[in-house]
């Protein structure tokens, strides 16, 4: 995959050296050029935001230097996708979406946004969260880490990214390493048993008790099997109990 990231500050960038993704980058499972957009600013002093016409607070990035950066390197069937509060909101899903493509773009704005024009360059709004950071670039490393780990062989496993926590659409279920008894603190019996399907059933139990304590949203979107409703029902049946 080839990843391009235009940015007025590419040293934010620099966790991309490391841990998984900077271990794709070293065996060259992902190319990644970053793009600083004040190089092709063609004014004097190499401004790349103006005042909005018809007045208003702070800044826009112009139009001018991100159209010329973006002629500069090849993006004909790329994701372009604009970091703004206003776009679609990135999940995981997003990320699996995003695993799948060749060349994905990642235009990180700063001050009060963007012309609207360079929106035509465009194919994806993005949105970390209901909030605003005071730039694009912490959005994208985060996509970015959440995406690369998703490509083929990136983690060794295709099963060592399946059970994350919203992969299935379900939060992740706990997990123990030794010692068995950590100060008191024991390992669910469950998982010493060596019965696998046992330790599908409490794993899948848990996940699902998981999810309805923290993050019970997930679950109106979340299709139950037969299992899983007699599972979750038996979940709050203990809650009316207590």
């Amino acid at each position: 995959m080839r990843i391009d990231i235009l940015t007025l500050f590419p040293e934010m960038f620099s966790s991309l050296d490391h841990s998984i993704v900077g271990r794709a980058r070293k065996s060259e499972k992902i190319d990644v050029n970053f793009h600083n957009f004040r190089d092709f600013a063609t004014n004097t002093q190499k401004h790349v935001d103006d005042m909005p016409y018809g007045g208003g607070q702070g800044m826009l990035l112009m139009p001018q230097p991100i159209f010329d950066t973006m002629a500069s390197f090849p993006h004909e069937n790329a994701r372009v996708l604009m970091m703004d509060p206003a776009g679609r909101k990135f999940d995981q899903a997003f990320a699996e979406e995003l695993a799948t493509e060749e060349q994905i773009v990642f235009l990180c704005g700063h001050y009060e946004g963007f012309d609207e024009r360079i929106k035509t360059l465009v194919t994806d709004e993005v949105s970390l969260g209901d909030y605003v950071l005071t730039g694009g670039e912490v959005a994208a490393a985060v996509m970015i880490d959440a995406t690369v780990r998703l490509i083929p062989d990136v983690l060794g496993k295709k099963a060592s990214h399946e059970d994350d926590s919203f992969s299935s659409g379900l939060l992740e279920y706990p997990q123990y390493t030794r010692p068995e008894d950590f100060r008191g603190l024991k390992v669910p019996e469950v998982l010493m048993s060596g019965h696998h399907e046992n330790i599908r059933k409490w794993r899948l139990s848990e996940s699902l008790a998981k999810t309805q304590r923290l993050r019970p949203d997930l679950l109106e979107k979340y299709e139950l099997n037969a299992e899983e409703n007699e599972i979750l029902k038996g979940l709050e049946d203990e809650t009316v109990v207590q």
